[in-house]
């Protein structure tokens, strides 16, 4: 059993994060941006900034190469829809995409915007960990937690009203 802070500061206890945010166990700020039969796209449960997608796979997997035909077209689909409703929602412009086999969790992709507060950390892949530390002790209050959901919310309303 893990222990994880999120944003919010709560502990959960959990084998593993990701299953238990794909089934229910814990709750993501903002609720689901989308959900299909092999994935669930929702806002990190760590890191409150606005826009930040964990795009997971349902099924518990480490690789890409582990990934069936259909669960392949479906990630690429989803993602394309996420990173697009991330530049028409939000205004995001770019985004670094992280994806790696070597965690305690299983098959996710991180979407982290880039905004202009981010800079100050550098433009660099090697930026993103103080970012998100920066945003875990500085951007965890309620006015920040509201623009976090609202952006979730504006996600999910325009992928729902467009198909995929």
């Amino acid at each position: 059993m893990r222990k994880i802070t999120l944003s919010s500061g709560e502990i959960a206890h959990v084998d593993c994060l990701s299953c238990a945010i794909t089934s229910g166990q814990v709750a993501p700020n903002g609720g689901v941006v989308i959900e299909t039969d092999y994935f669930h796209a929702h806002q990190d449960v760590a890191y409150p900034i606005k826009g930040l997608v964990i795009l997971a796979s349902k099924r518990h997997i480490h690789c890409f190469d582990e990934l069936s035909d259909d669960e392949k077209l479906d990630y690429i689909n989803l993602l394309t829809t996420i990173r697009k409703a991330q530049r028409e929602v939000l205004d995001i412009e770019y985004v670094y995409y992280f994806y790696n086999e070597d965690t305690t969790h299983h098959f996710h992709t991180w979407m982290v915007p880039r905004y202009e507060w981010m800079h100050a950390f550098g433009r660099s892949v090697e930026s993103l960990r103080p970012v998100l530390l920066h945003a875990r002790n500085q951007l965890n209050h309620e006015e920040n937690e509201k623009e976090v959901r609202e952006g979730i919310m504006f996600l999910r309303e325009y992928i729902k009203n467009r198909s995929i």
